[in-house]
């Protein structure tokens, strides 16, 4: 489970995509965005929706709505996990023109202008889906660092997740792809790339000879000596390979920063979300992780009032927080996702779980000042990703001041001596 992203919208030749939902529906909207071009559409609004949680989908058919009434004569196009999900509901809406399920959505010629009594609805089995990566394209319009698809779909099935059933099982793309395609990133330019998946770390276990992620890692480091920066997505805990561990410890161009997926601290809660880990073993890992890189930062996906969790069930979740030195929280009230087993366990009361919410993000502000306050003083490298404003490798975010030509600088990574933060960023000032 990865944190959503707030709505994006971007518009070529008449037709607009907008996004709803995680870094890898942002990727996939690059794709769609080019195959609706090379497809020959206009007049168009696309909708990549997200189903992590009920609000999402809420926001997505709200979004769909208002657009119909903005723009009567456009085509409106929905898919994403929301629609592979729950295909009729969005097909029995009268907005909708057409749509099209998470395997359809980057195939060529899904957008062509369709005869009238073409199928409205185009979704298929997700499950039977086998490959991924058939796709790839080369950056991200209008972003400082590159996102590549590495593995999508799920194997796992916790309890409380319904995104498996809009990506499916996993599948891996091939290391020599991947290779090829972040060659060509850095050919262009791009400084930094950021492995993405919907579980990265379960990468290869569907290769022969089931290589592994920290091998991948490996690869792309030895092969393309020229990028600078490498960067991992949302991680699970339970799934770090020693090649990957040996690759933290002597690869300074790997990023040193993880985001875990631990979504809970108590190992009874851990055990009902059906999760693979403890909290002894999430203790483990990041102390393993600091032995061998101790600039790391950690990042992670809590849920707040998963059912049956009592008061200390919480205590312990909160007490992680600053046992593990975590940086960066994403934290989600629970939402029961129809079809799920957690959708039928005793839920707790909506007022209680908002209140666990609201402690739980404040105990990631108190950890991100803690965080902050001790990068003051160094002299840190900023990947520049608009006026003003840099990525830290430790991922944290600079609001940096400083004579510099932005043109020269944007895209570029440059040393920055921080001043100060404002409890959300560093401050800095150009070296």
């Amino acid at each position: 489970m990865s944190q959503p992203l707030a709505p994006t919208l971007s518009e070529d030749k008449g037709v607009e995509v907008v996004t709803f939902g995680c870094r890898l529906n942002a990727y996939e909207s690059e794709v769609i965005r080019k195959r609706a071009a090379e497809d020959g559409l206009s007049d168009a609004v696309i909708f990549n929706t997200c189903a992590v949680t009920g609000e999402a989908v809420r926001q997505a058919r709200q979004a769909i709505r208002k657009m119909r009434r903005e723009r009567p004569e456009a085509r409106l196009i929905v898919t994403g996990c929301a629609a592979q999900i729950d295909p009729a509901a969005f097909g029995a809406m009268d907005e909708i023109d057409l749509v099209l399920g998470n395997a359809e959505k980057t195939q060529a010629g899904a957008y062509a202008i369709a005869a009238p009594d073409a199928p409205r609805v185009r979704v298929n089995d997700i499950m039977s889906v086998r490959e991924t990566a058939g796709h790839l394209i080369d950056g991200l319009k209008e972003r400082a660092r590159a996102y590549v698809e590495v593995q999508n779909g799920c194997d796992h099935r916790c309890t409380f997740c319904i995104i498996p059933f809009g990506r499916g099982n996993s599948r891996s793309a091939p290391a020599g792809e991947v290779v090829e395609q972040i060659r060509r990133l850095t050919a262009e330019g791009y400084r930094e790339v950021v492995l993405t998946g919907v579980d990265v770390t379960s990468w290869g276990s569907d290769l022969p000879g089931q290589p592994t992620l920290g091998q991948l890692v490996a690869r792309i480091l030895k092969l393309v000596p020229d990028l600078p920066r490498l960067r991992l997505s949302s991680i699970d805990a339970a799934e770090i390979d020693p090649d990957l561990l040996r690759c933290l410890g002597k690869e300074p161009r790997l990023m040193p920063y993880l985001h875990l997926s631990l979504q809970a601290g108590d190992d009874m809660i851990l055990k009902r979300m059906k999760r693979r880990h403890s909290r002894q073993q999430a203790l483990d890992l990041v102390a393993s992780v600091r032995a061998v890189r101790p600039d790391i930062a950690f990042g992670a996906d809590l849920i707040a009032g998963f059912p049956t969790e009592t008061d200390e069930m919480f205590d312990n979740t909160v007490a992680l927080v600053e046992e593990t030195g975590l940086a960066f929280l994403h934290v989600f009230p629970f939402s029961p996702r129809p079809g799920t087993p957690a959708a039928r366990m005793p839920q707790l009361d909506r007022g209680l779980i908002k209140r666990r919410a609201e402690r739980l993000r404040a105990a990631g502000d108190a950890a991100l000042i803690r965080h902050l306050e001790a990068q003051i003083g160094q002299v840190l490298s900023g990947l520049v990703e608009r006026a003003g404003t840099a990525r830290a490798d430790d991922f944290s975010e600079i609001r940096f001041e400083g004579e510099a030509d932005l043109g020269q600088i944007l895209g570029q990574i440059v040393p920055m001596r921080i001043t100060g933060h404002d409890g959300k960023r560093l401050t800095a000032v150009l070296v």
